[in-house]
């Protein structure tokens, strides 16, 4: 089976969480290095698009950051997090020209082919520092074949708000070109929920920073949700809905198209490609060294319904009863002075895919409600 690149030093250095309850405990985490930088996209408006039922392209457009910026380092590994409507990321100095090409080259695509502003921002670990605020990384072991980087320490929201002010701007690249997104899939159907809500959840510490109290209602929250079947993830050990034609082929079709293609060429070539891949998965025919059944397997394990990035994130498949109990223990901790917390219901979630190749484990897949998720969620934490 074909391996990923070898990670950078500092990554392959980070210990290794095996219980999610761990990601809230600072002692967990090591400090960027001082001469690496973050990136950030973040979709401008995402609240309208969302309103006028484009929350997909949102989704797709906050995965394609990511996307561009790992085919743009080789596939190498390197640390990001994904947002719903948004991307943050970290690199160290040798990569850094690469990554903000491929940030500047997501954000002239995104414009000019959906009418979108997605905002990007490259940021220095060492600013961070100086407004008082850290980077800090430790990586959990989502399963045997891929490790997401959680973030802590307060300085990805500090930079994100920085950028939304303004600062650290980085230009669109020129019209016409176009990140190579090789990879990125939406192919799969919103999964519907299977017990009575898709629960997004965000929970910050109200410090920027965390600490004992953050981290106990941290525990309460994952408690709860272990408590429910499956641990409340929103994509079933069968894997996410299947159909064809699959209702993001367009997206999908028009954020890999290359510079130059032929749009409608490109997309008959992506529909063929998806019915055979369903046909494959309907009736788990490997093919080759491709295993189907295998890599739908691979696929519940690497999802990301739940995250660490200067707070808490989750997709919960819950009870709508459940589903009250973990808002009131937000609420409580609001009213302490422990938390911001932000929520939002919906009937279903959907799952946005980076499979550079089908023959590797490693394959990385977003989840998010299929009605606003995150970025509902933060507009509620905000308000």
């Amino acid at each position: 089976m074909d391996a990923a690149p070898n990670p950078d030093p500092f990554l392959a250095s980070l210990p290794v969480l095996r219980a999610f309850a761990d990601v809230a405990d600072p002692r967990a985490y090591r400090p960027l290095p001082a001469d690496w930088s973050i990136g950030i996209a973040d979709v401008v408006h995402s609240t309208e698009a969302i309103a006028a039922g484009r929350y997909k392209t949102v989704n797709m457009a906050g995965a394609a950051a990511i996307a561009a910026v790992s085919n743009a380092l080789g596939q190498a590994a390197f640390p990001f997090a994904f947002g719903g409507d948004g991307a943050s990321f970290a690199v160290p100095p040798a990569w850094l020209d690469a990554a903000r090409d491929a940030l500047a080259a997501t954000a002239t695509l995104v414009s000019e082919e959906f009418d979108l502003d997605l905002r990007v921002a490259i940021v220095p670990v060492a600013a961070i520092r100086e407004a008082g605020f850290d980077v800090t990384l430790a990586r959990f072991a989502a399963s045997p074949d891929l490790h997401y980087t959680m973030f802590s320490g307060g300085g990805l929201a500090w930079a994100e708000a920085r950028m939304k002010a303004g600062s650290f701007a980085l230009p669109a690249a020129p019209p016409g070109t176009r990140p190579d997104l090789t990879g990125l899939t939406c192919r799969f159907d919103e999964a519907p929920s299977r017990r009575g809500t898709i629960l997004s959840v965000i929970a910050r510490p109200a410090d920027g920073r965390g600490g004992a109290a953050f981290a106990a209602l941290v525990g309460d929250i994952l408690a709860m949700a272990e408590g429910s079947p499956d641990m409340a993830r929103p994509i079933s050990g069968s894997g996410p809905p299947l159909a064809w034609p699959s209702r993001g082929l367009d997206l999908e079709a028009r954020f890999s198209r290359p510079a130059g293609a032929s749009a409608r060429w490109h997309r008959f070539k992506l529909a063929v490609r998806s019915a055979v891949a369903v046909l494959l998965f309907r009736f788990r025919v490997p093919i080759g060294r491709f295993d189907p059944g295998r890599y739908l397997a691979e696929l519940v394990a690497n999802t990301d319904w739940r995250k660490y990035d200067d707070g808490l994130r989750l997709t919960l498949d819950l009870d709508p009863a459940l589903a009250d109990a973990i808002e009131a223990r937000l609420a409580r901790a609001e009213r302490e002075g422990i938390a911001r917390s932000g929520t939002h219901r919906q009937a279903a979630s959907l799952i946005t895919c980076i499979t550079p190749s089908v023959h590797r484990s490693d394959h990385i897949h977003f989840v998010d409600g299929a009605a606003g998720g995150y970025a509902a969620a933060a507009a509620s934490l905000k308000a």
